[in-house]
């Protein structure tokens, strides 16, 4: 009996792309897999076909190949097992949707990955800063209470003098399989956790896991222009991990504490300042203070409003991914007199009759008509 052209078993133009093939063998492979067709033979036999037919349209050599002299061209081929990455494209279709490791190298005459001993466990906390820490940036000793290799074994967890043996519940394959009709399905095996081995004379300090507890200090270099709820991945500053496999990473939240004269927008500043009624009607140089300790001279120019926002460019912090400078942006506050003496409220009252102002009532329109706050 003949076999089907490959392209016409999963759907595709002969000049696909290998993102287009490998979507077709996706759901060529969950339309026709046997857990969800029990029993079915013709379902069990599609799915080999496009499992088979995938194995060589995901190859630029065997597609070629293919291509030029179809399947006389590839005899012998087929069966000799696949590259890397197709193992790892059934894996991420197969496996990682059914909860299995797709066991091809049953299927196709390869052979199964045994599973690398998992890293440390990451860690993570949390730091409170300052704006002026924020904006400059800042170094921050820290203390960690984390796992470290076990100075009796050094992290391996051996006995000293010892070593370690093939598990024999997976025969050092670190997975255990089961066959479920003409394909198998793997598992990492709970003897070894997925290693191939086991240590059968332990550490007598950690017990064969590698690791004991130790307080460490550490230096975190805060970078300047972080914002709150920034987090910074420290990476290899985690936990060691068992019997010698490598270290997770640190995750430091960043909280930045309230400042009691600037607000913050992004990487812009804002702040207010209050200044009296002569000085906005007659104008006048107010001293802002920075984030740096620097002071800067702002010209509040006679007749300013109160709510009027003036800026200051490159005062606000640097932004951590353009390293722009933000500005810094100052609402004047105009502050109303009270209290006046009886001689102060007849300046008041002969500056009003001067300039034609009422003091009875004024209408309101005179509010919608006020220009708006200069930037």
């Amino acid at each position: 009996m003949s076999k089907r052209d490959y392209y016409e078993i999963l759907g595709v133009a002969r000049d696909a792309g290998a993102d287009e093939i490998k979507k077709a063998y996706r759901q060529a492979a969950l339309r026709h897999h046997p857990d969800r067709n029990p029993g079915d033979k013709a379902a069990e036999e599609h799915f080999k076909e496009s499992a088979e037919a995938y194995g060589v349209l995901a190859e630029p050599q065997k597609r070629q190949i293919y291509d030029r002299f179809g399947h006389d061209g590839l005899r012998g081929e087929v069966n000799q097992g696949f590259n890397s990455t197709v193992f790892e494209d059934f894996e991420d279709i197969l496996g990682n949707f059914f909860g299995f490791n797709f066991g091809l190298g049953d299927l196709f005459g390869g052979s199964q990955r045994s599973r690398a001993q998992p890293r440390g466990r990451d860690l993570a906390l949390e730091m409170e800063i300052t704006l002026e820490e924020a904006a400059a940036g800042v170094e921050k000793d820290i203390s960690l209470n984390r796992a470290e290799p076990c100075p009796g074994c050094q992290g391996s967890g051996l006995r000293p003098g010892t070593r370690k043996s093939s598990c024999g519940a997976c025969g050092g394959r670190g997975q255990v399989r089961q066959h479920q009709g003409f394909f198998a399905m793997a598992r990492a095996c709970s003897t070894c956790g997925g290693t191939g081995e086991i240590i059968p004379s332990p550490c007598d300090d950690c017990r064969g896991s590698g690791q004991k507890r130790e307080k460490k200090n550490l230096k975190v270099r805060i970078p300047a222009g972080v914002d709150e709820g920034v987090r910074l991945r420290l990476a290899g500053d985690g936990e060691v991990g068992e019997r010698g496999a490598g270290r997770g990473d640190l995750y430091v939240v960043i909280h930045v504490r309230q400042h009691e004269f600037f607000g913050r927008e992004n990487n812009n500043l804002t702040g207010e300042i209050s200044v009296s009624f002569a000085q906005a009607a007659l104008g006048v140089v107010a001293e802002i203070p920075l984030l740096s300790g620097e002071t800067e001279k702002l010209k509040i120019p006679a007749g300013t409003q109160s709510g009027e926002v003036f800026r200051i460019r490159g005062a606000g912090l640097r932004d951590l991914e353009s390293r722009r400078t933000g500005d810094l942006f100052m609402r004047v506050l105009v502050r109303t007199p009270d209290g006046l003496t009886k001689d102060q409220k007849a300046i008041l009252r002969q500056l009003a009759s001067l300039r034609e102002e009422t003091l009875d009532t004024i209408d309101g329109e005179a509010v919608r008509r006020s220009k708006p706050p200069r930037r």
